[in-house]
Formats: structure tokens, C-alpha cells, sequence
């Protein structure tokens, strides 16, 4: 659940230009059956099995339009639910229930469908001292919300932009001109509370980032026997994640490696949408 400060400041913004994007002028369906103000209610139904989230996303688009509606949830973030499982009432004013509709199942629908994807994939490295973690492949305007689902999910979060940490990439170790001159740099400009993550591609690039003092080795896209052999050269002078079209198909052979972090942009990018609709639309 999101604290006050980050709803007003980082949520409620995003979910206002959601709304201003579907309603430019009017909602002229709303407004061709609904001429005066009536209060009605309406029936939130899931349509599939999965885990549910962003259901205070779901209930703050309703109340930034009126903020005389109300929701009344049957269920919580992170619950498993079920086909033909009622999640809530909504209640309020016809054309605010009409206006919010869409908006709000479209959050509803995509958190509820990553932590969904995000549960299964996490599942798998139950047991194991092993993090699953998701990537910056987000929505564009969506992270907050995607992220959090992620958490739901059971998984956890890398950076959540560019100014959380440093993490050098193969264009940023192109730019600077190796590997160690990329760590050497970052050193020295970062502050001393960041870690510093380097992507590596080969056993070479693994050699020269734990001799430069990496903090956290990215084994990217590696053969599996390469990355046994880079674990062995690491010894655990610096943590370990593995990156690289990981999915939940594939992520069962990773699991013995033993490594540290597991990162999978799937998580956001891939994850199909939970089924849920509002329905039973009736005046009260």
C-alpha cells in the first residue's frame, strides 16, 4: 500500500492524466443516460484465478473524480482470488462509476496480473537463499504501480531509476573504455554509500570487475557452464546476479547456480493482464 505522501505526490498525478486522456471534454455515454446526479452501485467480479493488487490504485481513481464514492473491498493486496470471486462494491454517483470505470480496471487489471506472474516465477526459487528481482522494463508512466505489484507478487525490486544506483552496462563500459576503467570512474564519482553493479559478458569482463572492486557482478546472458566458472573466479568477493531473458519457462535452471540475485524484465513486460470487471450497475 502506498504511504500518503507518495499517493499525492507520485500517484494521484499519474492517475489523473490516465483520466484526462479517456475524458477530453465529457463522457457523452455517461451523460446520454444519466442527466442529473443519482446514486448507483456496482458489483467488482475477478474472471480468472490469481493474485489481486492495486486495489487502492482502483478505489483513488473513483474518489480524485468524486470524493463522495466509495469501495468496499471484500479482499486484500496479495490475496489469491478466484473466478466468480465478488472483490468489491463500488458505490456513488452513476456518471462517476461510468467516468472511472475503465480507468480503474486498467490498474487493476495489470497490477493484479504481475504480482499473478510475478507469484509463479517466485515460487520456483522458494527454498533457495536466491532473490528474484524485476528490471526498469516497466510502462513508461507506470513504474510506480508496476513495482509495487512485483513486491505483491512476492518478488523484489532493483532500481527503481536511473538515480538509485549505479549499474554499468556494456554501452556505459563501451564509453568509458573497459571495464575497470567504468568501476575506477564510478568510484570516484559516486557517492560512497552506492554500490556499484557492472554487467558483465565474459569470463575476461568477470576478471576484471572483481579486480577493480566491483560490489555486484551482472552475469549477462552466459552460458551456464560460464557462469559456474564465473562464480568460481568471483569466490565471493563481490554479490552475484544473473540477468538475460530470464522467464518463468527458463528459470528452473538457473536455481542450483546458487546466486545471489535473479533479475527478469519479464516480470513487468510480459505479464498478460488479471480478467476483472465491474458489473450490476444499478441506481440505489
Amino acid at each position: 500500500m502506498y504511504d500518503q505522501v507518495t499517493m499525492k505526490l507520485n500517484v494521484d498525478p499519474l492517475i489523473l492524466s490516465a483520466l484526462r486522456e479517456d475524458i477530453t471534454s465529457e463522457d457523452v455515454s455517461a451523460n446520454c443516460v444519466m442527466r442529473r446526479p443519482q446514486q448507483g452501485e456496482a458489483d467488482l467480479i475477478c474472471k480468472e484465478d490469481g493474485v489481486i493488487c492495486g486495489l487502492q490504485v482502483f478505489a483513488r481513481v473513483f474518489a480524485l473524480l468524486d470524493e463522495a464514492a466509495s469501495v468496499e473491498f471484500l479482499v486484500q493486496d496479495g490475496d489469491t482470488v478466484h473466478r466468480g470471486q465478488a472483490l468489491a462494491k463500488v458505490r456513488g454517483d452513476i456518471r462517476t462509476i461510468l467516468c472511472g470505470e475503465r480507468t480503474a480496471l486498467n490498474y487493476l487489471q495489470r497490477m493484479s496480473g504481475i504480482a499473478t506472474y510475478t507469484r509463479s516465477v517466485a515460487m520456483l526459487l522458494e527454498g533457495g537463499k536466491t532473490k528474484l528481482l524485476d528490471t526498469r522494463k516497466t510502462t513508461p508512466n507506470n513504474r510506480v504501480f508496476e513495482k509495487y505489484a512485483v513486491r505483491v507478487g512476492g518478488g523484489n525490486n532493483h532500481r527503481y531509476n536511473l538515480s538509485d544506483g549505479v549499474l554499468l552496462k556494456d554501452n556505459h563500459i563501451g564509453a568509458a573504455g573497459g571495464v575497470a576503467k567504468a568501476i575506477a570512474m564510478a568510484k570516484e564519482y559516486a557517492p560512497f554509500v552506492r554500490k556499484i553493479e557492472v554487467e558483465v559478458e565474459s569470463l575476461a569482463m568477470v576478471r576484471e570487475a572483481v579486480e577493480a572492486g566491483a560490489d555486484i557482478i551482472m552475469l549477462d546472458n552466459m552460458s551456464r557452464e560460464d557462469m559456474r566458472a564465473a562464480l568460481e573466479l568471483i569466490a565471493g568477493r563481490a554479490e552475484v546476479e544473473v540477468s538475460g531473458n530470464v522467464t518463468r519457462e527458463n528459470i528452473a535452471a538457473l536455481t542450483g547456480l546458487g546466486v545471489d540475485y535473479i533479475s527478469s524484465g519479464a516480470l513487468t513486460h510480459s505479464a498478460p493482464i488479471l480478467d476483472i470487471s465491474l458489473k450490476n450497475l444499478c441506481a440505489i
